[in-house]
């Protein structure tokens, strides 16, 4: 039996290809996001990073902008990852972070900006790709 058979009859589930020069970059460089967002524009990561700090600096559309940047980098690459629009994306999997952290990004600054119809759908995306990004990520 394989492990990784979907018992329910679902699509498997999606792992993003590691990026290891922008993981290098924030790690080993000291590299600033904007720098890896830069370097790498589909490392989903880096968007995420600069959505979360601008969140935190009051900067909501600047926030707003950041997250729907990586997020829909991060659909581009699950889409050549071969990922047809629905199906677990593990929040385990260290490159589907910066995508999944980018939906909750997007979700939060879509609800503080008033856009209540996308943080709801947005919030839902989320939780229907990881359970375990919603619990981590949905504070």
């Amino acid at each position: 039996m394989n492990l990784h058979e979907n018992l329910l009859g679902g699509p498997p589930p999606t792992h993003l290809p590691e990026n290891e020069e922008a993981y290098r970059m924030l790690a080993e460089q000291s590299a600033t996001p904007a720098e890896v967002a830069a370097a790498h524009p589909t490392f989903s990561l880096a968007w995420a990073m600069l959505a979360d700090d601008a969140f935190e600096a009051g900067r909501l559309v600047e926030s707003y902008a950041y997250a729907r940047t990586g997020y829909h980098r991060g659909l581009d690459a699950l889409r050549r990852a071969g990922w047809k629009g629905h199906g677990p994306i593990p929040f385990s999997h260290r490159a589907n972070r910066g995508f999944l952290r980018c939906l909750a990004a997007l979700a939060r600054a879509a609800g503080a900006i008033g856009e209540t119809e996308e943080a709801d759908r947005c919030w839902q995306f989320l939780k229907d790709s990881s359970d375990e990004a919603y619990a981590e990520l949905k504070r």
